[in-house]
């Protein structure tokens, strides 16, 4: 290719946009596909094999240095794409997690998922199709790409555990930026938040075990009842967020099962409870296994049982965009998708598991929203009636394609 005749990047803008329209009745078919067969973390068989023959239909070569997922390598072809020893000018990673949740749909909608029990409620089916539009847009550019995309289609984001055996497998080698969307939908449709810095919690998962005395119900003063010292536990966590902390330091506890008891006519002798913890900050992060600790050890004491943090697990740290990265991602929303579809949004206490590739590689997580209320696209993550507006999904692949060809162009 003549050097000279390169495209401007409002050409190159203007060619993904329209590609992008062509394609969209795809990207939205793609998506219903997925949403009809979701499988859970770890269990994306048949989800894998469907991404790797839309890959193998587009000519992208792919890996699976995993049992799930999958790798895909688009080459650039611009004439300094890549060194005389083979080595990308730059590359970027582009993400999309691919794993459903144990949820019973309701929504009704005709492509409703056809697996008991399981559904696409947080929007990873879209993320799929999503990413597949962009690679299909990019193939038909690859004069444009100064560089290298790997497209990782990620499994298990859902157990907070895919990131992590993604980086294990070497993904995040060579790569010199990543970008990664998710659907989102507390922003309105269309619209996209690529605000810099803290965007999604850090999550964690903690079990306590309390141990009393059990004896005859009728008889309480024999004993000491772990299912009364656990529900004092509960309530008294809260104070770590309410006393303990800074109140402009954003932080969740929250207590998901309590489980005690063999009999109703006797005190309980065992009890345990398990939860989670988010938190933006560091600094918060390390402290809350030694606040819960002191927490539950000293409310059991006070009641004449014992309890003890058997459990406390990193499942990811906070989402946090580079600076840098969110202002590339501002600027490709307004080069491909136009200045009315600049979002802003205060962030989440959910997780994403993203956030580890991104201790590894300096990038950004963007939020492209689905809210809209005139066809009932208002459910949040995770609920059973959770549905979106597709007319936002070819626009994903869009500003995907466009982030790219910024990437590696600078």
């Amino acid at each position: 290719m003549d050097p000279q005749a390169a495209r401007t990047p409002e050409e190159i803008a203007r060619a993904i946009r329209e590609e992008g329209a062509r394609i969209e009745p795809w990207v939205i078919d793609r998506r219903r596909h997925f949403h009809r067969h979701p499988e859970l973390s770890l269990e994306e068989v048949r989800t894998t094999a469907d991404i790797a023959a839309e890959l193998d239909a587009l000519g992208i070569p792919y890996e699976r240095p995993l049992p799930t997922g999958l790798v895909a390598t688009l080459a650039g072809t611009a004439p300094d794409a890549y060194a005389p020893d083979g080595t990308p000018r730059r590359r970027i990673l582009l993400r999309a997690d691919i794993d459903g949740l144990p949820v019973t749909e309701r929504t009704g909608e005709p492509y409703a998922s056809e697996e008991e029990g399981r559904m696409h409620a947080c929007g990873h089916d879209c993320h799929i199709a999503m990413l597949l539009g962009a690679l299909r847009i990019l193939a038909g550019m690859t004069d444009e790409l100064h560089g290298e995309v790997r497209a990782l289609f990620q499994a298990s984001e859902e157990n907070g555990r895919g990131a992590w055996m993604a980086i294990d497998a070497g993904v995040t080698e060579g790569v010199d930026g990543a970008f990664a969307m998710h659907i989102w939908s507390e922003v309105d449709a269309g619209t996209v938040s690529c605000e810099p810095g803290p965007r999604m919690a850090s999550t964690d998962w903690f079990r306590i075990d309390v141990e009393g005395t059990s004896c005859h119900g009728a008889m309480p003063q024999r004993g000491a009842d772990a299912i009364i010292a656990a529900a004092e536990i509960v309530n008294a966590l809260q104070t770590v967020v309410s006393r303990d902390l800074d109140p402009f330091e954003p932080a969740v506890v929250t207590v998901g099962e309590l489980h005690g008891g063999t009999a109703r006519n006797v005190i309980a002798g065992s009890a345990y409870l398990t939860g989670t913890v988010r938190t933006y900050s560091e600094a918060v992060h390390d402290r809350m296994p030694a606040l819960i600790e002191r927490i539950c050890t000293r409310t059991a004491e006070a009641l004449g049982a014992e309890a003890r943090l058997t459990e406390y697990t990193v499942a990811h740290h906070a989402v946090v965009n580079d600076p840098r990265a969110s202002e590339r991602a501002r600027r490709a929303v307004e080069r491909v998708l136009g200045p009315e579809a600049q979002g802003s949004y205060r962030g989440t206490m959910s997780g994403e598991d993203f956030s580890e590739i991104l201790r590894a590689v300096p990038g950004a997580l963007v939020f492209l929203g689905t809210r809209n209320p005139e066809i009932g696209a208002t459910w949040a993550q995770h609920s059973c009636y959770y549905r979106i507006d597709e007319s936002v999904l070819v626009k994903g692949s869009m500003l995907a394609a466009q982030y790219a060809a910024d990437f590696l162009a600078e």
